[in-house]
């Protein structure tokens, strides 16, 4: 996807606290009435100071031990990516795109040296963010995340990842550019498009295998996820004469990681391994009309053909082909399914599916 930057980003702190009069109780005897004293004030204590901004290369070294290195292998093609290392026990932030239709993803830690096996713990790929776990990991350097995540138009930062991946960290310095945007990212590898909305623009070349790396300040700490960039991984074409890249703000990312490692599924954030239907679909009027079907699929299996007409899944009605998919983020492999469908010939069919171990959608 797009190379890391250093997003710098200093939060200032200010505490204010009143001052507090303490009154003592008076007694009261013969005579005229006791004075009230009022008590000195407490001190208030001093706000703690901003982090230090430190140079670039010292960010770098900072950052980079906390990073991975990923490639994930669909079976047709090897896609590299970059992740972030939020626990020492490997729970690892990526982009979903990064990991979509991986049927295996290993890991390269840039603390350690070591390579692990990766599981998918969870994703929302309507913000592509993807969790994983790696097998084994343990007292792996962890990133630190900002704690005043306010991010301004002008703050330097600094972009990392495995551009090209070509496994070895590549840093991108340059400045946030604008802030709440909305684009549609179109995937390196197989072109697919996303929706994405609330994303740090900054104007440093985030390359393919930038993806899922960190965006951070001049603190060394992580304000985003590199998702996407304008730069090509084609060194023939001219390079862009304005760079814009593109990152998931790290509050984001961190509220889908949290619901992740809670075990919480939504209408866009999946948990565990995937169900595997096996079809593609598009809209129609009466349903999600076929495009083709995987061969060996549970679809494939009821007799499911390209030109038939999805209407309904287990009990619910599918009035397009985005019914279908939110559906299937709630299931799990092993869940049994009543399908009904029209076929080619308009006639109605039903019949119960049980829905397998499929890669990541």
């Amino acid at each position: 996807m797009t190379t890391p930057r250093a997003a710098t980003v200093l939060a200032v702190a200010t505490a204010v606290i009143g001052s507090l009069l303490l009154s003592a109780p008076t007694v009261r005897e013969s005579g005229p009435p006791a004075a009230t004293v009022a008590q000195p004030a407490q001190p208030a204590a001093p706000p703690p100071p901003p982090p230090a901004v430190l140079p670039p290369e010292e960010v770098e070294a900072r950052v980079i031990p906390a990073i991975v290195t990923l490639v994930a292998d669909s079976g047709l093609v090897e896609t590299a990516g970059t992740g972030i290392v939020l626990t020492p026990d490997g729970v690892v932030l990526t982009n979903h795109h990064v990991i979509d239709g991986a049927l295996d993803i290993s890991a390269v830690s840039l603390g350690n040296g070591a390579e692990y096996v990766a599981d998918v713990l969870g994703y929302d790929s309507s913000r592509d963010i993807a969790v994983l776990r790696l097998q084994g990991a343990g007292d792996l350097p962890a990133a630190t995340l900002a704690k005043d995540t306010a991010v301004g138009i002008g703050d330097p930062v600094t972009a990392v990842g495995n551009a090209e991946g070509g496994g070895v960290p590549v840093a991108a310095r340059g400045f946030v550019t604008d802030l709440g945007q909305a684009i549609t990212a179109r995937s390196s590898t197989d072109g697919s498009r996303n929706r994405l909305n609330g994303l740090i623009q900054i104007d440093a070349a985030v390359r393919p295998g930038d993806s899922g790396g960190p965006l951070v300040n001049t603190t060394a700490a992580v304000i985003g996820v590199n998702t996407a960039g304008n730069a090509d991984s084609d060194p023939t074409k001219p390079a862009p004469a304005q760079p814009r890249s593109y990152a998931v703000p790290i509050d984001t990312a961190m509220t889908i990681v949290d619901q992740v490692r809670a075990g919480t599924a939504s209408a866009t954030v999946h948990i565990g391994d995937t169900p595997l239907f096996g079809i593609s679909v598009t809209d129609d009027a009466r349903g999600a009309e076929v495009l083709w079907v995987s061969i060996g699929t549970p679809a494939d299996d009821a007799g499911i053909e390209i030109g038939d007409i999805v209407t309904e899944f287990d009990g619910i009605p599918i009035r397009s082909s985005d019914d279908l998919s939110g559906l299937m983020i709630a299931r799990h492999p092993g869940d049994a399914v009543e399908l009904r469908w029209l076929d080619e010939a308009g006639s109605a069919r039903s019949t119960k599916i049980v829905l397998e171990k499929g890669p990541p959608r």
